[in-house]
């Protein structure tokens, strides 16, 4: 059975290339789902450029005149611009360079700022708490909500986003203000929070899975994601300005206007939510993209569609005075040839070295989505990776990679809760599979359990089996108990 790679598909609306050079800005924005990053400028002739790479998991972005700041799953990176002021290549005006990275470990960094004293903040998910870099270590707590007891890898309250007031961290948005392992996944509805990082306290509470509070002339602006709502906090009460048609999650401003990201909804995971709840009374699906949203009226004036593969957006920046950006990554050798020093003249391009040991074998690059290096029959490396958005309909197509059968499960046990899966490949031909689902029991308490396990004959007794149960492991609140599968 062969892996099917899908295309991501860009389309702007009308005049968004006029509305990005009247502004002259470009944007920026990440996507974990598919570990990429993306730019978003104009053209010479005026049409739309996008720019992507590939990064490990890219989450929270931070963007100041010549740096991009940028997490991922275990670092973050400062790419800096390689381009003098008036220097241009192959028409961009600005080339981000990979450059410095710091190595955090695997914390589920969300949200990063640099504050007014050019120290670099970010929201460290797992741990519940407001973090800064420290040399020797993989990072310095700087602040918890005090309803956190400890700080353990545990995702207690889902604390996602951070605000500065006048340069100093301030805001602070919860998912719940729950002290217990993943608590806040039951409180997606209405448990989410507002904190006020110098006092202490919560300043609004019943919001559904808030994210990406931003200080904005004289209002701390906030997503309501679970509503798909753009508004601001007059009080302690959320003031909707904007529905939006997805799960909202990214916001930048610039003059009058608010960029907002949209995620697709997630399977029955995010059943319950109020944004399922108004779609579904519109007729309407969710959607993944960008909005430009006049602040003033609400008015969505523009936006970027994307479909294909990509279905989720984290993070969003403005690059001002920007028209044609671009990125170097880990894939071609423009990392290795384009070089420059103070005197250089600008970028130099040097020519193509001679093949060095190790070429043509697989190697992990850093910063790159990892993939496994087990051995099989034909030597090639098997790729590991989690499979998204599943139910029982759209699996259907993977019942032949599955064992037990699922589709013949779902004729006599209809699916309970959130569906995870990891496939093995070779050579892009699927050679495994790994299907677990978690729900909550009727004692209220989470469970985890490995529906189907599958690889196939010429694939068998390399381990590949055990691997794909220890890449499921760590995307489950508990752990399987592996039993009653053949030895594979």
């Amino acid at each position: 059975m062969t892996q099917q790679h899908p295309t991501t598909d860009i389309q702007s609306s009308d005049g968004l290339w006029q509305w990005l050079q009247h502004q002259r800005l470009s944007l920026a924005f990440t996507t974990y789902q598919t570990n990429r990053l993306f730019l978003v400028g104009c053209k010479a002739d005026g049409r739309i450029a996008v720019n992507e790479r590939l990064f490990d998991k890219p989450m929270g972005l931070y963007a100041d005149r010549d740096r991009l700041i940028m997490s991922t799953r275990y670092a973050i990176w400062q790419l800096e611009n390689r381009l003098a002021e008036n220097e241009t290549h192959l028409g961009c005006d600005r080339l981000y360079v990979p450059s410095l990275s710091y190595t955090t470990g695997d914390l589920n960094v969300h949200d990063v700022v640099v504050d007014k004293n050019n120290e670099l903040l970010f929201i460290n998910t797992d741990f519940s708490c407001l973090a800064k870099l420290r040399p020797g270590y993989s990072f310095e707590p700087v602040w918890q909500p005090p309803f956190i007891s400890k700080l353990k890898a545990e995702d207690r309250c889902h604390l996602n986003g951070l605000a500065l007031r006048g340069g100093e961290p301030t805001y602070v948005t919860a998912c719940s203000a729950t002290d217990d392992p993943a608590g806040w996944r039951n409180h997606r509805v209405d448990g989410g929070i507002v904190m006020h990082i110098p006092s202490n306290d919560i300043i609004a509470t019943g919001l559904s899975m808030p994210h990406s509070p931003r200080w904005y002339r004289g209002k701390l602006w906030l997503l309501n994601s679970g509503s798909g709502e753009l508004g601001w906090l007059d009080g302690d009460q959320f003031t909707p300005v904007t529905f939006c048609p997805g799960f909202v999650r990214g916001l930048a401003f610039v003059g009058d206007y608010a960029l907002v990201g949209l995620s697709k909804l997630r399977s029955k995971t995010f059943g319950g939510l109020a944004l399922q709840q108004r779609l579904a009374e519109t007729g309407q699906s969710s959607q993944c993209g960008l909005l430009i949203i006049d602040i003033n009226t609400g008015a969505i004036v523009h936006s970027l569609h994307i479909d294909g593969a990509v279905e989720e957006l984290f993070d969003v920046v403005v690059l001002p005075k920007v028209q044609l950006p671009r990125v170097l990554g880990f894939q071609d050798d423009d990392i290795d040839r384009l070089i420059s020093f103070p005197g250089s003249g600008g970028l130099i391009t040097t020519k193509p070295t001679v093949k060095r040991p190790g070429i043509g074998k697989p190697v992990q690059t850093a910063g790159l989505p990892r993939s496994s290096p087990l051995a099989n029959v034909s030597e090639a490396p098997v790729k590991f990776q989690q499979v998204y958005h599943l139910t029982s309909d759209n699996l259907a197509p993977y019942d032949a990679m599955t064992y037990p059968s699922l589709q013949k499960r779902w004729q006599t046990q209809p699916q309970r809760g959130e569906l995870l899966a990891v496939s093995a490949s070779v050579d892009g031909e699927m050679v495994g599979f790994a299907v677990a689902e978690q729900f909550i029991q009727d004692d209220a308490t989470p469970a985890s359990e490995l529906l189907s396990l599958f690889v196939i004959p010429a694939y068998r007794d390399q381990g590949i089996a055990t691997a794909l149960v220890k890449h499921l492991q760590p995307l489950l609140v508990q752990p399987l108990a592996v039993t009653a599968f053949p030895s594979i």
